[in-house]
């Protein structure tokens, strides 16, 4: 089974060797490594190119990060998708366990598994759960993507026509979304796969912004719209309490994951705690 994964890159230098290492140190015999740079300026095209013909390069200008994703794809031949971006990172053993999964069920479409949050440094804060993916849970907030995680057969992706290139705040999540709504099957498996960064460039850094908060407002009319066939009202502000409440009861395992979670963090940080003040 070949698993094709896409990196996107625009000016991440600093963290991009780490990424691209974790692609190819992968165990598994069969993958093919596409890395989209549209015009970095900070050393990432000199990075990429050090790795020759063990990756597929693609140095063109894009509309954006969706954009940028779905010119790697058009390239790829691959069995299985994945996307993982720049400072992000696949586990050891990550692809091997997705190719198995997916063998081992032959009708489930898309398959998210779990990771590991961290910071700038690498250091692991929290550990991250995908929780059950359906359309009403999505468009209510009440689903937990894991996108770094989260593989999908390419017959999938071609059948929505891939990321809609327009999206420039959720583009993982209305893929998802727009797979769910063609029929694709979701499975989650609890294997660790990947490490999702956050730090100060990040994409998720900018949602305290005034100007991100509006766009993202836009961004979630318009999806609820292609969900549910028409507008958010007052009454689905009140729904969404409810659909966070079913994400949980609905999915007992989901809740018993995060709730061991938030207990082994609460033990580390216990630990992290007592040894800085012992050591001052």
């Amino acid at each position: 089974m070949r698993i094709s994964v896409v990196t996107i890159s625009f000016n991440q230098a600093r963290f991009l060797s780490e990424c691209m290492d974790s692609v190819l140190a992968q165990d598994h015999d069969d993958v093919e490594y596409i890395v989209v740079d549209p015009g970095s300026t900070d050393g990432s095209r000199e990075v990429i190119r050090g790795y020759g013909d063990r990756v597929i390069r693609i140095f063109e200008p894009d509309a954006g990060p969706a954009d940028g994703l779905n010119k790697g794809f058009a390239l790829a031949t691959g069995d299985v998708f994945g996307f993982v971006n720049s400072d992000d990172a696949l586990l050891p053993g990550a692809l091997a366990c997705i190719a198995h999964a997916f063998a081992s069920t032959p009708g489930i479409d898309v398959i998210a598994g779990c990771g590991y949050l961290i910071d700038a440094d690498g250091r692991r804060q929290r550990r991250i759960l995908p929780s059950r993916f359906t359309p009403w849970l999505y468009v209510h907030e009440a689903v937990t993507v894991f996108q770094q995680g989260t593989f999908f057969r390419r017959t999938s992706f071609e059948t929505v026509g891939g990321f809609n290139s327009e999206n420039r705040i959720a583009w993982d999540g209305e893929l998802f979304l727009d797979m769910s709504l063609s029929g694709a099957r979701f499975a989650k498996i609890s294997d660790n796969l990947a490490l999702f960064r956050q730090h100060d460039a990040s994409i998720t850094s900018n949602g305290g912004h005034s100007s991100a908060n509006e766009a993202y407002r836009a961004h979630r009319e318009r999806v609820f719209l292609k969900a549910v066939g028409r507008d958010r009202t007052r009454i689905d502000s009140a729904v969404d309490g409810i659909a966070r409440v079913v994400k949980y009861t609905s999915d007992p395992a989901y809740l018993v994951g995060r709730i061991s979670a938030a207990a082994d963090w609460s033990r580390r940080a216990r630990r992290e705690h007592i040894a800085v003040r012992e050591f001052q």
